[in-house]
């Protein structure tokens, strides 16, 4: 009698086990979930929602900072609207980030203005004003020469940057134009000779007294040194004199 029982209880258990276990691993396998499109949803209301179609909603943050999106707002899906996944599946759900990072600002200077933009965008900021900017050394044209924040300081997201944009100086037509050579620490006529070997010539010359640098030395010349000028420009230099005024 005993047996019997043990034998009923074994099949009881085994029916249990066949029902609560094996029955819905086996007809699981092959059924499908649809994705339901929770976009533009608040959080909760989203998750709410995959659970509903036998989902698990996973929080996640977008790359970048969105200033005219709220933080708690699902601004886009994984998997996307209608697929078919199996029940349980994880979605996540990407939101905005709730506060605005902050970045260290790029050194733009060099850089093209469509490269300096797009570095500025993929940190959430924007370009403000863009000014031009006369130059004479061709290297610097379509590129940044100046930024109005500095390389390096923190900034937030959202904010704006204005840049100046070298612009090639032209020539007039017919007219050569040279670089000034540095003549600082020349004598008078070295600089002469080193200024005829450009194009150039000695325009006024401003003596200044000293009592420790050598008579005749070139100390300041204008314009400045790499300065591009027609050719036959005169330089003015200040050279130093002996005699006290």
């Amino acid at each position: 009698m005993k047996k019997i029982w043990l034998r009923i209880l074994f099949v009881v258990l085994a029916i249990l086990l066949f029902d609560k276990l094996l029955m819905p691993l086996y007809t699981s396998q092959g059924r499908q979930a649809s994705v339901p499109d929770v976009k533009n949803m608040p959080y909760g209301k989203a998750a709410r929602a995959l659970g509903r179609a036998g989902l698990e909603a996973k929080r996640s943050y977008n790359v970048r900072y969105l200033g005219n999106v709220a933080a708690d707002v699902v601004i886009d899906q994984i998997p996307a609207p209608g697929s078919k996944v199996k029940p349980g599946r994880k979605v996540y759900l990407v939101l905005n980030r709730k506060e605005k990072p902050s970045y260290s600002m790029p050194e733009l200077y060099g850089r093209p203005e469509d490269e300096a933009r797009q570095s500025l965008a993929r940190l959430g900021m924007t370009v403000g004003d863009v000014q031009q900017r006369l130059i004479s050394n061709p290297d610097e044209d379509g590129k940044v020469v100046s930024q109005s924040v500095p390389p390096n300081a923190m900034v937030k997201a959202g904010t704006t940057v204005s840049l100046i944009v070298g612009k090639l100086e032209e020539e007039p037509a017919g007219m050569k134009r040279v670089v000034v050579p540095e003549i600082l620490g020349m004598s008078l006529d070295q600089a002469r000779n080193t200024l005829a070997e450009r194009g150039l010539s000695v325009g006024r010359i401003i003596y200044e007294y000293s009592a420790i640098l050598v008579p005749n030395t070139v100390i300041s010349q204008k314009p400045s040194v790499n300065t591009f000028v027609p050719s036959g420009q005169a330089i003015e230099l200040t050279v130093v004199t002996p005699d006290q005024p």
